[in-house]
């Protein structure tokens, strides 16, 4: 009989509590007592009690997919994990996260490899902030050195000197696929070339394992420096239930060598005796869960469409200031007010301060917080989705709305699910700002307006800024009230106006009194046709609005609202009917876009006394580099004043 010591046999017991709660997983999903799938780390339990045991009460974790049992050696809510895949309110999650999403105090996980990286860094970065020794650990496994966003994260923790440990569990399987087919080189050799030191060990040497567990997670407090632990081991069941199609054989080897078998082979007493207790603890958890309800359709994060009747009032512009410099002038002001907004962002210090200038002097003033950094967008709105995660403010800017497709698993997979899918346990306030649009002759790939990309995710807002509101209107109260993912698109036309509140003759100038105004033209007299526009649309618009009145004696009405999504259409639908005609311009593309939104709310609404409706969009094809032909191809002040003669004429418009 094998005799060990406390630790080792403490060890065992979490190992086995983990082992076990996976087994009594399998068997409910086999009678149906579970949902969508189960991926269990059988085998590879050491891990997570080793790591588990050598981090701290204020360090956090982030998990992946095979997350149950660094869940369980973490937080030990066995039964808020059972509950929770068996979808019962008794969940950590309230049944909203399942196996895979799991959240409790400083735990989080996702199924989205890689991306969990770059969040976990953002909360490592939290702490470097706040000067503590708390320190940031994430799980991934051999598979997920494929995704492009861990070498973006591994770069930046490298050259900012985060405290981040990094736990790559080799079981030399990426779910089927043996490594050597799909892996190539040395994987400690990816880190150790961005100067990562990297720490090995496997789970058949018990002793070694938690030792150097201690001693990766002691050099990335004590260093405040990124880590790699390495640790090779065995995944003795399938990728997910039962999908596997390794040889039998093989598996059984693996099964000989393992830690945990042998113990209760060797010390059948002590395996017995812990058995015994874990095998109780999980039947009550399993009772109680089935008693636990479903839970219900509507809860936490389900909003009602905005319907707020806006009170107008006079806009008012003092300054003369260029919007670019009044962006710099609003976000010089803010880092002053409020220590927890930190900038990320590509090419943002000073002198240089940003592609558009917007960031202009904040690195002068605000070193620590102001960050630069490679061509790393996701990477950017992942460190901010983890600062968020933190209580933090990040501001992410991305150099041209386009690259927005880099980061886009951060917003729709990261940012937009975890308030709902943890529950409302946490917020994510990360704001992502970039330029849009066309006009400057940039091209197919610097010119596109695709905000239509980023409309009705869930608990997401986004806004998008024009000459006719201040920045410091738009970003103030979003420094005031933000409590969820938020996007600004800021035209890149913008940036060079001059900001005024001059209007041409016959019209007014107001705005709405919600949190994110909306704008309004209100002509002297009723408007004959509504004009609905966002953004950088509107100066063409304006134009149009003095063209259809100079031309054809149309009146027209503007409406401009800062926040598309979730949009408030009060003050559109307050409009169309007393104009009973309604046109939209957009500078993207058509097709289920933003516009087709306001056109269907506005008839589901309003029905027949609307009398005609237009739309005027880009052309669905890229933007051309060519001035000339651009200019023809995005909406132009006599475009939008054709729409609206056709309104006035009840024909087809044609939409470009």
């Amino acid at each position: 009989m094998q005799v060990l010591d406390e630790q080792a046999l403490a060890a065992y017991e979490s190992a086995m509590l983990i082992r076990r709660v996976e087994e009594r997983l399998l068997e409910l999903f086999a009678q149906g007592k579970l949902f969508g799938t189960v991926h269990t780390c059988i085998g590879q339990e050491l891990v997570a009690v080793a790591v588990a045991e050598a981090l701290g009460e204020r360090d956090w974790v982030f998990s992946n997919h095979r997350c149950h049992g660094h869940f369980i050696a973490r937080t030990d809510q066995v039964e808020g994990l059972i509950a929770e895949i068996m979808g019962k309110t008794t969940g950590v999650c309230g049944g909203w996260g399942g196996s895979q999403h799991l959240c409790y105090e400083r735990f989080f996980s996702n199924g989205i490899q890689g991306g969990i990286v770059p969040c976990a860094a953002g909360l490592a970065l939290s702490e470097k902030l706040a000067g503590t020794d708390a320190i940031a650990a994430v799980f991934i496994g051999e598979g997920t050195l494929g995704e492009g966003v861990v070498y973006e994260t591994a770069n930046l923790i490298s050259k900012w000197s985060l405290p981040l440990l990094i736990v790559l569990e080799n079981n030399r399987f990426s779910q089927s696929t043996p490594q050597e087919t799909t892996i190539a080189g040395d994987m400690a050799a990816r880190f150790e070339a961005f100067g990562i030191e990297a720490f090995a060990g496997d789970t058949w040497h018990l002793p070694e394992l938690m030792g150097v567990a201690q001693k990766a997670a002691g050099y990335v407090r004590s260093q405040s420096r990124p880590a790699l632990l390495i640790v090779e081991t065995d995944r003795l069941k399938a990728h997910s239930k039962g999908d596997d199609d390794r040889d039998p054989a093989q598996v059984q080897g693996y099964w000989d060598r393992d830690l945990l078998r042998r113990f209760e082979a060797d010390s059948p007493e002590d395996a017995g005796i812990l058995a015994g207790r874990i095998d109780e603890r999980i039947d009550r958890a399993v009772e109680d869960a089935l008693a636990a309800e479903y839970p219900p359709a509507v809860g936490y994060g389900d909003e009602p469409p905005v319907v707020d009747p806006p009170s107008w009032s006079p806009t008012v512009i003092e300054t003369r200031a260029r919007v670019g410099e009044a962006l710099a002038a609003c976000f010089h002001e803010w880092m002053g007010k409020d220590e927890r907004i930190v900038m990320l962002g590509e090419d943002i210090l000073s002198p240089y301060g940003g592609a558009f200038k917007a960031t202009l002097g904040l690195s002068d003033a605000y070193p620590d917080r102001v960050k630069t950094t490679t061509i790393s967008e996701a990477a950017i709105v992942g460190f901010g989705n983890g600062l968020a995660l933190s209580g933090m403010r990040p501001v992410c800017e991305i150099m041209f709305g386009d690259f927005l497709t880099l980061a886009a698993d951060q917003i729709i997979n990261h940012a937009a699910k975890f308030p709902r899918m943890y529950n409302g346990q946490v917020q994510v306030p990360v704001i992502v700002r970039t330029p849009m649009g066309g006009g400057r002759g940039y091209g197919p790939t610097h010119s596109q307006s695709l905000e239509k990309h980023f409309l009705g995710l869930p608990q997401t807002q986004v806004l998008a800024l024009h000459p006719r509101i201040e920045p410091s209107k738009l970003y103030g109260p979003l420094f005031e009230t933000i409590d969820r993912m938020t996007l600004v698109v800021e035209n890149k036309l913008l940036y060079a106006k001059r900001l005024s509140s001059d209007v041409a003759p016959g019209w007014a100038l107001e705005q709405s009194g919600e949190v994110f105004p909306t704008t309004r033209l209100r002509p002297a007299s009723e408007p004959d046709v509504t004009v609905v526009c966002y953004g950088g649309a509107l100066p063409v618009t304006e134009e149009a609005a003095v063209k259809a009145f100079e031309q054809h004696d149309v009146v027209c009405e503007v409406v401009c609202p800062t926040r598309l999504y979730p949009l408030n259409l009060a003050p559109v639908l307050e409009s169309v009917a007393r104009s009973g005609r309604l046109v939209v311009v957009e500078e993207g593309h058509g097709f289920a876009a933003w516009g087709s939104e306001v056109v269907s709310g506005v008839f589901m609404e309003l029905g027949s006394a609307v009398r005609s409706a237009q739309r005027v969009y880009a052309p669905a094809h890229p933007i051309p580099s060519c001035g000339p032909l651009e200019k023809q191809l995005l909406p132009n002040a006599q475009g939008v004043c054709d729409a609206v003669v056709a309104a006035m004429e009840g024909r087809s418009h044609g939409g470009g």
